[in-house]
């Protein structure tokens, strides 16, 4: 999408969607904007298109900024025009942002270019799918047989008239390319030519939503294919996170080209009582080290010097560790570069850390700050304080069980349709646990293709004490370490 798209995204009050916009998409709306679906699959519509254009009508008339979003570029094949027209020609003001269409987006993700200097020197984008209204086809199809590349939208239920048609002025060898679900994780390509497309197709069982190329280019597929190539290419895999955070891990996943299911089991929110968060903030100088064990931990604390009008200089001489690179990188975001950095979230690597550095050696016990999540365990605070420290543990955020989001995960879930969950904290093993109950729980573990995947041995041990299989532990406790742990247990 468009850098403007977007910004309307996370600002509209009111967004109206087509069925194509994906979950990511929907992610980044702003949790206060009203939702509307009026997508239309084939011959099913939830909304007629009158009504969807006196719709945003009625919403700009109450005062509200209205977002309507469509797959792909809304002046193609997607009745933007109608609806702009509709709103102009009533005094209704429209901004319209261009998006890519899936006649360039699809086609090159499937490694077919739609134009070639030594093949194709034009492109055509037809519809598959006519007015069913009108009389007779409006194509000219001999005129369309004369250009480089053709693009079809609509048109799998018509592919063996498209194709029949075509066959009459082209080549029956000429090649044909049918792209389902382009540009996502569960993108398909089938490849043939005019005279066998269609039962291709059939066999391969390819539905709509899909686009039809016709022309040489097509036989560059093998060549510059790189979407399909990569290594987690149409593997499903769910991530428990909490929503806020999951963007990193999910980033990565499908950068291999993993389709993500969102499972957030937690949700991270500020204490109901901030005043020993305050008192720490107030006073960050009095203390020796800082130990942040999480992003969370960091964007608290820093919160806190915001509302009392400081900033990093706050720490004085009190200097930080930092668990994970995550963490590390969040502190150095708001100016404070980790005087140390434990590789792993483990008490015993986290306090031998500090003991190598010399922090328990001073004549008083050293003052340490230890902003935490209110439900974190006990083994950290308890072994610095075995080895003399002066331990300050201050609430600087909740977790709180997530119930929304996840409908799809779990649908994939329960169908044994994914690949992989992946687990990056005990409290997102017991969330999982809970949201699911017992008789779904014992039903997707059922599912031979599951596997079951930890950060490190907090995240193992809870998922043992559910009673829950483990594939596999990344040797390196953070995103980058699952995310290298999953590609190792999903080669193929």
């Amino acid at each position: 999408m468009t850098v403007r798209c977007r910004e309307l995204i996370e600002t509209c009050e009111v967004l109206v969607y087509d069925a194509l916009v994906s979950a990511e998409i929907l992610a980044m709306v702003n949790p206060s904007a009203e939702r509307r679906y009026v997508g239309k699959r084939g011959e099913t519509h939830t909304v007629e298109q009158v009504d969807i254009n006196k719709l945003l009508a009625e919403y700009v008339r109450a005062g509200r900024t209205v977002l309507r979003l469509k797959g792909g570029d809304p002046y193609l094949f997607g009745r933007g025009a109608e609806e702009a027209l509709y709103l102009t020609e009533r005094g209704v003001p429209v901004e319209v942002v261009p998006g890519v269409t899936a006649g360039l987006a699809a086609t090159a993700y499937a490694g077919i270019p739609v134009t070639h200097r030594e093949q194709a020197s034009a492109v055509a984008f037809v519809t598959g799918h006519e007015d069913p209204t009108k009389p007779e086809s409006a194509l000219d199809w001999s005129a369309l047989a004369k250009v480089g590349t053709l693009c079809f939208y609509m048109g799998v239920k018509n592919l063996g008239r498209i194709a029949a048609e075509l066959a009459h002025h082209l080549p029956p060898t000429t090649p044909v390319a049918v792209i389902q679900w382009g540009t996502t994780p569960r993108q398909r390509t089938v490849l043939g030519t005019l005279s066998d497309i269609e039962r291709r197709v059939r066999e391969a069982r390819l539905e709509a939503p899909a686009l039809t190329i016709v022309g040489a280019v097509c036989a560059l597929h093998g060549k510059l294919n790189f979407f399909e190539r990569r290594p987690l290419f149409g593997r499903r895999v769910v991530v428990t996170r909490a929503r806020a955070q999951a963007s990193e891990l999910a980033t990565c996943l499908a950068g291999l080209g993993a389709e993500v299911l969102r499972f957030p089991t937690i949700r991270v929110v500020p204490p109901e009582d901030t005043r020993a968060l305050a008192a720490a903030a107030r006073h960050l100088e009095h203390f020796a080290w800082s130990v942040f064990t999480s992003v969370n931990g960091v964007e608290a604390l820093f919160a806190q010097l915001e509302d009392q009008g400081r900033d990093a200089r706050a720490f004085g001489s009190c200097k930080a560790a930092a668990v994970g690179p995550a963490t590390a990188q969040r502190l150095l975001d708001k100016g404070i570069r980790a005087d140390l950095r434990p590789a792993n979230y483990v008490a015993e690597e986290i306090v031998a850390a500090l003991r190598s550095v010399g922090v328990f050696q001073t004549p008083l016990p050293p003052r340490i700050l230890l902003p935490r999540a209110d439900l974190a365990r006990t083994d950290l605070p308890q072994q610095l304080r075995e080895n003399g420290a002066d331990v300050t543990e201050v609430i600087a955020y909740c977790t709180r069980p997530e119930t929304e989001g996840h409908e799809e995960a779990v649908a994939a879930l329960e169908a044994g349709s994914v690949d992989a969950a992946t687990f990056t904290s005990a409290s997102t093993v017991h969330r999982f646990v809970l949201a699911l109950g017992p008789e779904r729980l014992k039903t997707v573990l059922a599912a031979p293709r599951l596997k079951c995947l930890s950060i490190g041995p907090q995240t193992t041990a809870a998922l043992r004490a559910a009673n829950m299989p483990v594939h596999g532990e990344a040797t390196q406790h953070d995103i980058p370490g699952l995310v290298e742990l999953l590609q190792s247990a999903l080669k193929p």
